[in-house]
């Protein structure tokens, strides 16, 4: 009976030590095993672990994306997805409140929250690594557009060198489709360059001096390839168009050959002139074009604001532009005081014909003299529809004031 006793009291005395020990060693594994997964888990795939967005609600990818270089796009995208701006239990049922619409937004971009809206662009080169807000240690306040042929290339490159790269970002508008070759000049690798064969530069204008595009600078020249420039300092030309308001303007002109318009001759008096005499019957308005309020098209230069008036009157298959200079008026106000020509900073017209030899021969008529036709016929069409226009405007003006009168 003794001996039974002790038996069975060795046995629970044993299985008590056992069961211990396994107590022991599953804490320390336990241990173990946390310790590892503690250290690694920052290198874990949260693309393997899918929490709910009620508990990670407010993650952001910035911070993902910087703690953790090497989290992979899987899981940027999921942690997005999982982001509302409602947080909680409601988040189905609240869906259809918080879907995004703002008409105040540009058109087309009305799903978007205003504060990631990007509305204006530039012309400013960007590198392809580093910081983003390195990218550009100066960034120019001015731009200038040549529509140029290669065959005019040092006069070109005697111009281009009269604007300070720091100042001025530099465009060519190649009419004539070579532009690797303007590579022999260092400045023309810095240089925005836009091909098409066989277009005017109100065309490449139109197309690629939109408003938004040149927004961030203060003045946009559009120049012709031919204009001598010994005479001709930038920077002063912007203190002088300051000092005088001018919203739109041209340095005066010299020429060998007869110069067309009174008003865009250098006068050898003054810093600018506003108005000039012309022949008798070409003016019914002292303040009208073109004894005032009038510059040509061949060196224009024009404020942001006017600007963007002056693109929105150009039009899509008028591309000469024969007649914009008679209705440039229309984007600045008094224009007889913010119009006007720069005599102590004066250009030389060279007189280039180089829109004629883009042309070609049809039906007997030289190219030269296609070119020009269509020029003459483009300012009637272009004065047509200013009119229309106009007249138009007027009718439902008129027609609107006799509605509400009636009620």
């Amino acid at each position: 009976m003794a001996n039974r006793t002790d038996n069975s009291s060795r046995c629970s005395n044993g299985k008590k030590m056992n069961d211990g020990m396994k107590l022991i060693i599953a804490t320390f594994i336990g241990v173990v095993i946390g310790f590892f997964l503690g250290i690694s888990f920052p290198t874990l795939s949260l693309t393997k672990i899918n929490f709910p967005s009620t508990i990670l609600p407010s993650v952001d990818i910035a911070y993902v994306e910087n703690e953790t270089p090497e989290t992979s796009s899987e899981t940027l995208l999921h942690t997005w997805s999982s982001r509302t701006p409602f947080h909680g239990a409601n988040n189905s049922s609240n869906a259809s409140h918080w879907k995004i619409w703002v008409p105040s937004n540009p058109r087309g971009a009305e799903m978007l929250t205003p504060g990631i809206i990007a509305p204006e662009s530039d012309y400013f080169i960007r590198r392809l690594w580093g910081l983003p807000e390195e990218d550009i240690p100066v960034k120019p306040k001015y731009l200038i557009a040549f529509t140029v042929g290669f065959n005019q290339r040092v006069n070109v490159d005697a111009c281009v060198k009269k604007f300070s790269e720091d100042l001025f970002t530099i465009v060519l508008f190649h009419y004539d489709g070579r532009t690797t070759e303007w590579d022999q000049y260092e400045w023309s690798k810095r240089a925005i360059h836009v091909s098409v064969p066989k277009q005017t530069k109100w065309w490449y204008a139109k197309r690629f001096l939109h408003p938004d595009i040149v927004a961030p600078y203060d003045y946009i020249f559009i120049w012709d390839e031919d204009l001598g420039v010994e005479h001709f300092n930038a920077e002063e030309y912007i203190r002088l168009i300051k000092k005088h308001g001018l919203e739109i303007s041209q340095p005066g002109v010299e020429s060998k050959k007869k110069i067309t318009w009174e008003i865009t001759k250098r006068k050898t008096k003054g810093e600018v002139h506003k108005d000039a005499k012309e022949k008798p019957g070409r003016c019914n308005d002292p303040h009208l074009p073109p004894c005032a309020a009038f510059i040509e098209i061949m060196a224009p230069v024009f404020s942001r604001d006017a600007w963007r008036c002056v693109w929105h009157m150009l039009q899509n298959d008028l591309v000469h532009g024969w007649g914009l200079d008679f209705a440039l008026r229309k984007c600045v106000e008094p224009a007889h005081e913010k119009i006007g020509v720069v005599d102590s900073q004066w250009i030389i017209h060279q007189t280039v014909p180089s829109l004629g030899s883009q042309g070609e021969e049809h039906d007997g008529v030289a190219a030269w003299q296609g070119v020009r036709d269509r020029c003459k016929r483009e300012w009637t069409m272009f004065q047509s529809r200013m009119a229309s226009s106009e007249k138009m405007y007027l009718k439902e003006l008129a027609a609107a004031s006799a509605n509400s009168t009636l009620h």
